[in-house]
Formats: structure tokens, C-alpha cells, sequence
């Protein structure tokens, strides 16, 4: 007997990582429009994400529970396999530890093992220009770039603006993906 889940429909499965950002209580602005583009939905969040998001309406809207800690040998997988990830938004940590090859969380797990697995990623940072500037995070960007990962545009925020933050376009990771996934069909 498979640990899979089993498969609800067969619409290609996004898993949305989240991280620990202020906005990360808004996830629902990339989950909204990637169910209405057809997709079916996971959330994986890192642990310090896991308080900035509502999981009772995150599950709800999903249908799947919020993943954060890995399963125990036996038990069953919680989310079909992913056929995209949508790191989103992606923490200055997040980014130089996966970049790095850190696995010490599941979403960074996850985000490694999607390297191996050809998994097409996209990843949405959201940090600010005096992180940005630290002399880890470009070429933890240039490393990803190289591993397909495909990276947002939009630029540091300033940090000196009250945590002031720029509209984030979630819906850029269904436009960085889509044309991977559906094309790959």
C-alpha cells in the first residue's frame, strides 16, 4: 500500500513554501488565483512562518493541512507530490540556506530535494536592501539561478521605511511557473 495520498483530481499540485515574513499572512493573494488557474494547492511553511499565517483558513481554503515538521517514518504523506514549488515569500535565511544546501527545516528539505527531483521552482524574495546588501545573498541567488530556479523581480524594500513594503506581486510565481509546468505536459 502506497504512503501517497490519494490524488483528488488530476490537476498539476503546487506546493507554496512559506517563510517568515510580514506578509506571509497574506498567502491567499498566490493561492486565490492559482486554484482559480487550476491548480491544486499545498502549503509548506517554515517554522517561524507557521505564526505569521492563519493555518485554520489556510487548511480550509487548500483543503490540505499546513505542513511544517517532518512525518514520522510510517505515517502518510499529507500532500501528493508537487509538480511546482512557490517559495513565497522567501526570507534572506531561507534563501542562503537552501542555496547552501541547508536542510535543517522540511521546507528546506523540500526546496533541496526539488533540485534533484527537476521540480521547477520559483522563488519570490522578500527581504530588505540592507540584507540584500550582505555579501551571502547575491551569489546565494546567482547558485539558485544555476540550480532553475527561477527568481522574482521585485527589489529589496528599504528598511528605513517602517517596514513599509511595496506591493508583492504574488501571482509572479504562476507566471514564472506556468509556462514550465503546462508546457512540460
Amino acid at each position: 500500500m502506497s504512503d501517497q495520498p490519494t490524488p483528488r483530481t488530476r490537476k498539476p499540485f503546487l506546493y507554496v513554501v512559506v517563510c517568515a515574513a510580514g506578509i506571509a499572512g497574506d498567502v491567499g493573494e498566490l493561492i486565490t488565483p492559482a486554484q482559480e488557474a487550476d491548480w491544486d494547492v499545498g502549503v509548506v511553511a517554515t517554522p517561524q512562518g507557521l505564526g505569521f499565517i492563519d493555518a485554520a483558513a489556510v487548511e480550509a481554503q487548500t483543503g490540505y493541512p499546513i505542513r511544517s515538521a517532518w512525518r514520522r517514518p510510517g505515517d502518510p504523506r499529507p500532500l501528493p507530490p508537487a509538480d511546482a514549488i512557490a517559495v513565497a515569500p522567501a526570507t534572506f535565511n531561507t534563501i542562503n540556506k537552501w542555496a547552501a544546501g541547508i536542510s535543517d527545516t522540511l521546507a528546506l528539505g523540500i526546496l533541496c530535494e526539488a533540485y534533484g527531483s527537476q521540480i521547477p521552482t520559483a522563488v519570490l524574495p522578500c527581504l530588505n536592501a540592507a540584507q540584500a546588501a550582505h555579501p551571502a545573498y547575491r551569489p546565494s541567488l546567482d547558485r539558485l539561478r544555476a540550480m532553475g530556479v527561477l527568481v522574482g523581480s521585485r527589489a529589496p524594500h528599504d528598511p528605513a521605511a517602517g517596514g513599509g513594503i511595496a506591493r508583492f506581486r504574488w501571482e509572479e510565481a504562476l507566471e514564472l511557473l506556468t509556462p514550465r509546468v503546462r508546457g512540460s505536459a
